[in-house]
């Protein structure tokens, strides 16, 4: 909950509330670049709002984020009402998807904005979008990591997901400006990116004619300084082999990638629209496996989608013992209006069915954390610090991802170790969700 300032606003100050992804995280950060530049103090997601003008940067993905989105506009709106705020601006998915609805629901607001024309705000505070610096940020996140987004949008199309909807077709950015950011980025001491998109595989199909994934990370991984480059929102179709050599010999490639894929039953992915197959997947794993050796999967996986019976839960289950990902994520089933199952299917698994799948498969997957993560103890390990939090500095390996991935917790002692250095650290305990370990100085 973000609290409004009581003391009355800070003039010149805007306050910027991200909600969603880190996508929508890397464009609040250039609009802080921008309204900077332009001489106003910009302070993201505080605790204590004083600013002038409130900017909210809003979700749209699914029920709970949008409940989320207007629950905040209407804080705010009645701030505003109230005199706390001056003025108060919307942005974001869900502002694309439900303008004229917000118009008519909440029309506090002084100006809404879509995903793609969050530079207008800029000009409705009587400034001018600086096209120049549009590659520049200010950083909200440690200064040691930052998201690359690589592409807007999704040709996918898949039955259950409203993204496409909101966001239009894949557009990816030339190599050259993501290279450029990626460059101004590690100059400013930032030494791991989180490579972003919703679909990192079909990156450069659209304006180069073919997959350019390997080439735009061979590039980046270029870059003198950058030790840690990880790859996000891979998808498992028309899969760009040509990234696996890269990352099996690119030392500062992490061993890593995180590639939903929804489910294993050929039904159910029929249903989806998801144009691959359960031989398809367990080869696709295999080989990534095989080509990238010691790399750690990310997936995410969804119960209780239209007409999932028992038995192809359990092959859902099955799957996730074979597989052993090391890191996985799932969701029940939820209707987005205005989607092909939204449309096609009745969305027929009961709700205490959904939660029961959920509970059981995410079990499963807490008891193979666990012994991937035992299995682990007594290595020498490479880990970066994020941050200190009481008597533990809270680090990460190659192997996990900020804020969605295990943490390695190492105990303060007569070692001093500083956010944002890398050290060697044995691995001396492990639990599903966490490692304990001690740096090797």
């Amino acid at each position: 909950m973000h609290r409004r300032g009581e003391e009355g606003m800070q003039k010149n100050r805007i306050d910027i509330i991200t909600l969603g992804c880190s996508k929508n995280l890397v464009d609040s950060e250039k609009l802080m670049k921008q309204f900077s530049e332009l001489g106003y103090k910009v302070c993201h997601d505080s605790d204590d709002v004083r600013g002038e003008t409130v900017i909210i940067n809003t979700c749209g993905f699914i029920g709970d984020a949008k409940e989320e989105s207007v629950n905040m506009i209407l804080q705010f709106a009645e701030a505003k009402a109230l005199g706390r705020i001056k003025r108060l601006y919307v942005m974001g998915c869900l502002s694309e998807r439900y303008m004229n609805e917000l118009k008519g629901e909440i029309p506090e607001v002084d100006g809404y904005f879509g995903k793609f024309d969050w530079q207008a705000i800029i000009t409705s505070l009587s400034g001018k979008y600086d096209e120049s610096i549009a590659y520049k940020r200010v950083l909200t996140t440690p200064s040691h990591y930052a998201y690359l987004k690589i592409s807007e949008g999704c040709n996918r199309m898949c039955a259950y997901c409203a993204i496409p909807i909101i966001t239009g077709r894949y557009k990816s950015r030339t190599m050259e400006s993501i290279v450029r950011e990626a460059e101004y980025l590690v100059s400013g001491g930032v030494t791991e990116l989180q490579l972003i998109a919703q679909d990192l595989t079909y990156y450069g199909t659209d304006i180069y004619g073919k997959p350019k994934l390997a080439e735009l990370i061979t590039r980046i991984s270029d870059i003198e300084g950058l030790r840690w480059l990880r790859l996000h929102y891979a998808y498992p179709a028309d899969f760009p082999y040509d990234i696996l050599p890269v990352m099996a010999s690119r030392p500062n490639i992490c061993k890593y990638l995180d590639i939903a894929l929804q489910h294993i039953s050929d039904g159910v992915l029929s249903r989806m629209l998801r144009h691959v197959t359960k031989t398809g997947t367990y080869e696709l794993i295999s080989r990534i496996r095989r080509e990238v050796p010691g790399i750690h999967l990310r997936t995410t996986l969804m119960v209780g989608f239209p007409g999932e019976t028992d038995a192809e839960f359990e092959e859902l289950m099955q799957f996730v013992k074979d597989a052993r990902f090391e890191r996985m994520g799932a969701f029940e089933y939820s209707e987005e209006e205005g989607t092909f199952s939204a449309r096609h299917y009745k969305d027929d698994v009961p709700p205490e069915v959904k939660s029961e799948r959920l509970q059981k498969i995410m079990a499963l997957q807490e008891q193979i954390s666990e012994e991937v993560n035992i299995a682990k103890t007594g290595q020498e390990l490479l880990a970066v610090i994020d941050r200190v939090e009481g008597d533990y500095y809270v680090a990460r390996t190659e192997y996990d991802s900020p804020e969605v991935d295990p943490e390695l917790l190492i105990k303060r002692t007569s070692a001093e170790l500083k956010t944002g250095e890398y050290y060697k650290v044995r691995i001396t305990g492990a639990a599903p969700y966490e490692l304990y370990g001690e740096a090797v100085l």
